[in-house]
């Protein structure tokens, strides 16, 4: 089967292959020693044949417990739902209408304005660890697709000292089932971005799903929580201990049957004429006997994003710690943001560099709308206060969670739709009566001011 290579096109700009060209050839600098540990050293040896065997466990069991635990399932889905609400947009310093076009285009051709693509590829971040993101190029050098890869068969080909030994095979996907290589990919086609990596600069150091670490623990709790359904069905009838002094064994033998044969419900009453007596063993009564289970909850919560009352185990957590853990969740949520959103910058400038635009040139961020450590009401509010400062509206914009090129637009659509005469001057369009805010610091709680508007 051929391949089609875009890069052999005439039309491919100069730019992309001379940076090929730099990457390939060695750069005198003061750098000594290697990157890498002894252990990872010898790991990327291994490497070179193989993928990595400890992250295709780790990623398998992962997915397990995402698949028949509905709590790691509740983790993931709600972890990848908070981190992509509100969609991925384009912030620049200055504005410029045509990166801004080549952004609107870029993210329509990627299905980047779709919540299933972002949320599809937030979940394989937090599931796998890492975000293998193929660039796919049509014929007229555009970036149409971003496919996310699965990393247990991605093999970064690095050396002994933690870097690529060539730009142009950066990364290899090796088949498992028929153990061969199927495909190469240079570092242009091939965007990976990586959680908690041993260390960043080794580039054959690959990320951890989120929850590799509570993988022992998980298995505990499966297994106690197991244990205790087993315990409470063999012990929930009322069992009764019959004994006849001086019986014998036929005797014995005859009565059991007799009991057998008779009774209907083992609460029944039964009379001999021997000394002895029925005694009633009760079964387990006591529900609330399960600490236990509860102490490998706990420590299975300790190593999620969240603690466990957003998950439905309230129990006796009181309302105010339960606040400061949720911004400690928040602040994992951007984290995720901002290492996702790097992989979309990566296409992105990809895409700019084969319309013969040099990113470098651009100050610009890819960044989701929505950062989750502030409320849409902080937000707001801390507008409201930039604005009494005198902040450009933009920036306010941007401040709100909002995306300002979109918000512009929207705002000038909608004055024209209601205007005979839509061309008007920048005196025209200046506002003359601007709300007056006021904001009284120390009014509310926490030391927080209070924001008041009037017009």
């Amino acid at each position: 089967m051929a391949f089609y290579n875009p890069f052999k096109r005439k039309k491919t700009p100069q730019l992309i292959s001379n940076q090929q060209k730099a990457a390939e050839t060695p750069t005198q600098t003061s750098e000594q020693g290697n990157r890498t540990t002894p252990e990872n050293q010898i790991r990327h040896l291994y490497q070179q044949m193989w993928v990595d065997p400890d992250l295709h466990q780790r990623i398998l069991d992962v997915r397990n417990m995402d698949n028949i635990d509905g709590r790691v399932k509740k983790i993931h889905t709600r972890m990848a739902r908070a981190a992509v609400k509100g969609g991925i947009m384009l912030e620049m310093a200055e504005e410029n209408q045509q990166i801004i076009h080549a952004w609107e285009r870029f993210i329509k051709r990627c299905n980047l304005t779709k919540i299933q693509k972002l949320e599809s590829d937030a979940r394989g971040l937090v599931m796998e660890g890492n975000l293998p993101l193929q660039w796919v190029l049509d014929k007229q050098n555009q970036v149409i697709q971003g496919i996310r890869m699965p990393t247990e068969t991605i093999r970064p080909n690095v050396g002994a000292n933690g870097t690529f030994t060539s730009i142009n095979n950066a990364y290899s996907q090796i088949d498992i089932t028929a153990g061969k290589e199927i495909a190469q990919f240079a570092l242009w086609q091939l965007s990976l971005v990586r959680l908690t990596p041993d260390n960043f600069d080794d580039k054959g150091s690959l990320g951890r799903p989120y929850l590799d670490a509570t993988r022992g623990t998980w298995q505990q709790l499966r297994m106690t929580e197991e244990d205790l359904v087993i315990r409470r069905r063999q012990r929930a009838p009322l069992r009764t201990s019959h004994v006849l002094e001086g019986a014998t064994g036929p005797e014995l033998e005859e009565y059991r049957e007799s009991l057998e044969n008779e009774q209907q419900d083992i609460t029944s009453n039964y009379i001999s004429n021997r000394k002895g007596g029925v005694t009633p063993i009760q079964g387990d009564a006591n529900l609330d006997q399960i600490a236990d289970v509860s102490y490998l909850l706990d420590t299975f919560f300790a190593g999620s994003p969240a603690p466990k009352g957003l998950f439905g185990y309230v129990g006796d957590l009181n309302r105010d710690i339960l606040e400061d853990l949720k911004k400690d969740y928040y602040e994992e949520i951007d984290a995720l943001q901002d290492t996702q959103a790097e992989a979309y910058a990566h296409g992105f400038n990809l895409d700019l560099l084969l319309q013969g635009i040099n990113p470098q040139d651009i100050n610009y961020t890819i960044k989701f709308a929505e950062r989750r450590t502030d409320t849409p009401n902080q937000r707001a509010d801390l507008g409201l206060k930039y604005q009494a400062m005198g902040v450009p509206s933009k920036m306010l914009w941007q401040q709100a969670g909002l995306d300002a090129n979109k918000v512009m637009a929207a705002r000038k659509a909608q004055e024209n739709s209601d205007d005979p005469y839509p061309e008007k001057t920048e005196e025209e369009t200046t506002p003359k009566n601007r709300p007056n805010i006021s904001i009284t610091p120390g009014n509310k709680p926490k030391g927080e001011s209070a924001t008041s508007i009037s017009h």
